[in-house]
């Protein structure tokens, strides 16, 4: 039957909490004889290559642990969101402060500005000078 996502999931969430990080994203997919599970996480200030390498360590043998993943041939992937992940939850927002990022509105036009801030309710960009 393979890995699931929820397996997954279930083993990473506390797994990344504890190292004080976000799962953003979990994707498993049949490659050859082996699943390959890709682990998606984020933080505020970001991630750096050394907390990637230590988290993949520590999820690696919580993961070999789980009953459900133990005895399945898998590799695992941790990484970072890439520059053109969508923007979706308000910490993603919060986290793209001072970047570029082009938006298309709800009239269907759209603009690119600078993150300058966000909460949970309101992005404010710099577009040319002029905050919207």
């Amino acid at each position: 039957m393979g890995i699931s996502v929820h397996d997954v999931e279930s083993v990473a969430m506390p797994v990344a909490q504890s190292a004080g990080v976000d799962v953003e994203a979990v994707n498993v997919e049949t490659i050859g004889r082996r699943e390959k599970l890709t682990v998606v996480v984020d933080a505020d200030g970001g991630v750096d290559l050394d907390a990637i390498a230590e988290l993949s360590t520590t999820l690696s043998a919580a993961l070999d642990a789980h009953e459900a993943i133990a005895d399945s041939p898998y590799v695992l992937e941790v990484t970072s969101p890439g520059v053109d992940r969508p923007l979706t939850l308000p910490r993603h927002w919060r986290r793209a402060k001072d970047r570029l990022v082009a938006i298309e509105r709800t009239d269907g036009t759209s603009v690119t500005g600078r993150v300058t801030s966000s909460d949970d309710s309101e992005v404010v960009l710099d577009v040319n000078g002029s905050a919207i």
